[in-house]
C-alpha cells in the first residue's frame, strides 16, 4: 500500500500559547512545535500497515520552511519520505490548506490511502480531509478508531466484490456501539488519538531522518471563506497554591489538611 500521511506543526501541549499584542495571531517567537496526537496516530497506523502489507509512506505537511522538522520526526518513526508545501508563515484556512495539500499530491502517483488526524490540535476544524476527498472524488470517513485493511473490494451493499483488490475496513466508537466502514481504495480516512500506541522515534531511525532530503513545493493559495476576526485565551480555572504558612507555624494547618483527607 502506498499512504501519504497528512500532518501539521502546532504548538507543544501543555505550553501556554501567546498572542501577539493586538490579539490577531499566536506569537511563535518562543513556542516549541510538534504533531497533533491525532496525526502521530496516522503516521503510526500508516508505519504499521506498509510493515504489514508492503508499500511506502509519504509523510505531507502544509506550513513554513521550519516544518521540516515535524517531517523529520515522522520519517524518524518509519515514514519513508517528506513533502513540504512551502506557504511561508500566514496561517490558513481548512480551504487554503486543502488546496497546497493538493498541490503537495500533484506529481505524487495516486496513493491507496490518504490519513488525516481527526482535527488539528490548534484549530480543530476538521475540514481538511473532507475537502482533500471531495477535490479528489475519493470516499471518506472521519472519527476512526479502528483501521485494516483487507483483501478483495466491495460492492455497494459491503459484499465483497471479489475481484482480489485491496478495501479498508474501518470502525469508529458511538454512545449506541460501534460503526464499521469497509472502503474501496484510494480512500480518504480520518483518524483519532487511541486507534494505537505511537512508537517513540529510534536513535537510528533520527540520525536517518536527519539525513534525509525532503521534497519541497512552492504554494501560495488564495484565502478560503474564514476570516480571523481576533484571538483570545481562554480563563485560566486552574486553582493557586494557598500557603498553609511557614515552618512551625504551618504544622497545625497541614494536620488540618490531613485530617481532611483521613491520613490522620
Amino acid at each position: 500500500m502506498d499512504i501519504v500521511v497528512c500532518i501539521k506543526r502546532v504548538p507543544a501541549f501543555g505550553a501556554q500559547v501567546p498572542l501577539t499584542d493586538d490579539g490577531s495571531a499566536v506569537d511563535t517567537r518562543h513556542l516549541g512545535f510538534t504533531i497533533g496526537p491525532h496525526e502521530e496516530c496516522a503516521v503510526e497506523e500508516a508505519v504499521r500497515l506498509t510493515a504489514k502489507y508492503g508499500g511506502r509512506v509519504t509523510v505531507l505537511t502544509v506550513g513554513p520552511q521550519d516544518a521540516g522538522e515535524q517531517l523529520r520526526y515522522a520519517l524518524a518513526m518509519g515514514a519513508h519520505q517528506g513533502v513540504l508545501v512551502d506557504t511561508g508563515t500566514t496561517e490558513l484556512d481548512p480551504e487554503a490548506t486543502a488546496t497546497a495539500v493538493l498541490a503537495g499530491l500533484a506529481d505524487e502517483p495516486d496513493p491507496d490511502l490518504l490519513l488525516f488526524g481527526d482535527a488539528s490540535a490548534d484549530a480543530g476544524h476538521g475540514q481538511v480531509g473532507v475537502r482533500v476527498a471531495l477535490a479528489r472524488g475519493l470516499p471518506v470517513v472521519g472519527g476512526i478508531t479502528g483501521l485494516d485493511a483487507e483483501n478483495g473490494s466491495t460492492d455497494g451493499n459491503g459484499d465483497a466484490a471479489g475481484n482480489g483488490a485491496v478495501s479498508l475496513r474501518a470502525s469508529r466508537d458511538t454512545p449506541d456501539g460501534t460503526e464499521v466502514f469497509r472502503l474501496p481504495v484510494p480512500a480518504v480516512v480520518a483518524v483519532k488519538e487511541g486507534l494505537n500506541l505511537p512508537r517513540y522515534p529510534t536513535l537510528p531511525g533520527r540520525l536517518k531522518a536527519k539525513k534525509a532530503a525532503l521534497r519541497t513545493v512552492a504554494c501560495d493559495p488564495e484565502p478560503g471563506g474564514l476570516h480571523t476576526v481576533g484571538l483570545r485565551r481562554p480563563a485560566d480555572d486552574r486553582a493557586g497554591a494557598i500557603p498553609l504558612g511557614r515552618g512551625a507555624d504551618a504544622a497545625p494547618a497541614v494536620v488540618d489538611v490531613l485530617a481532611e483527607l483521613g491520613k490522620v
